[in-house]
This record gives structure tokens, sequence and C-alpha cells, in this order.
């Protein structure tokens, strides 16, 4: 996979100016995979503070106030369970998620962009079941022909993927940071080594 292009979608873990917390719903399982859960050290101090997480695994390092240390929280867990959603949001992001970052006419990874099957000019419609992740050269090959006339065809039928399906392709995609603390979290319906 063409890893530069798929983390221009994702938050950098640098962006959260170090030691990020990973954000597990109050089922212990990540609110999301990819994008991962995870809050800036602040948010997660705050948290805590206000009795909002419950703090399961900590850093080595601490914060001060005049008053108070703390060490820096690596995981939370929310005490008030957050129902997952339903129904998946129509964006670019999830659209590159269900079809895996690759182009559905030829599989290549970079350089994506969507591309209409039955294009918009011959009545296609903007949905889940017409739109597909396309690398830039097979769109333009593509252009406002059918499928027929441009002589292509998909790799798989596009439809609306569910939830737990998006949430699980997500888990495809591990983000390029992750902490020691947060794998016992991220991977726990893995099958175990006997």
């Amino acid at each position: 996979m063409d890893g530069d292009f798929r983390t221009g979608f994702v938050r950098d873990p640098a962006a959260l100016k170090h030691h990020p917390a990973l954000v597990l719903n109050a089922d212990y399982r990540p609110l999301s995979y990819y994008p991962l859960s995870l809050w800036p050290w602040q948010e997660a101090v705050k948290a805590a503070w206000l009795d909002r997480v419950d703090i399961v695994a900590e850093y080595d390092e601490v914060v001060r106030s005049p008053s108070t240390i703390i060490r820096i929280p690596s995981v939370v867990v929310l005490k008030d369970y957050v129902k997952p959603q339903k129904r998946v949001a129509f964006t670019r992001f999830n659209l590159f998620l269900r079809d895996g970052f690759c182009c559905q006419y030829c599989g290549s990874t970079g350089d994506l962009t969507f591309d209409h099957v039955i294009p918009r000019a011959r009545g296609g419609v903007t949905s889940w079941e017409n739109v597909v992740a396309a690398c830039s050269r097979c769109n333009l090959r593509k252009g406002s022909k059918s499928l027929r006339q441009a002589g292509m065809s998909l790799r798989k039928p596009p439809r609306q993927p569910g939830a737990e399906e998006l949430r699980n392709s997500g888990r495809k995609f591990p983000p390029g940071y992750l902490h020691e603390s947060w794998v016992d979290y991220l991977y726990w319906d893995a099958e175990l080594e006997a």
C-alpha cells in the first residue's frame, strides 16, 4: 500500500504534541481504528480530572501543577458507553476505506480519486452503489463512457458498507505509531497463540 497517500487522511500523531492517549469505549474497544481514536495528553488529563474516563495505562512521564503531579495517560476508557453509529457517512475517506485505498479498475494504490460507474452525464447519481475509488489514469480513460464502452470492469461491485464492516476495514491499516501500552487494546479479539 502507498502509505503516503493514506496518511494524508488521518491526523499525524506528531500533531498531538507527543504522548497521545488511546481512547477506548466503555466496552474497551477503540472508538475508531482508522483513524485511530487518539486524544492529546491534555484532553486525557482533563477528562480524567472531570471523572469522565478511567486511566488504564500511563506513560513514564509526568505533568506538574503547583499542587499536583500526574502521570500522563496512554490509554483511557470512557465511563459512559458511546453507541456506535449504524449509518455510515458517504465521504471520500469512507469510500476509499471501503475500497481498500486501491483503484477498483486496475488495483493501483496511488493518486486516487473517485469515479461514477454510471457517469453523471448519463443520469448516474452520487451514491455508495455508483461511486468507486479510481486512480487518475483509469478515471481519465473511462471518462463519461459506460464500463462496456470503455472496455473496463470493476474488481467488485460497489455497495453501501455497514458501520461494523467499515470499522473492520480500518483495522487493516495500522497507524505508523503504536505505543506498546496500546497493543493489547487494539487487537483484543485476535486469536491467541497456543
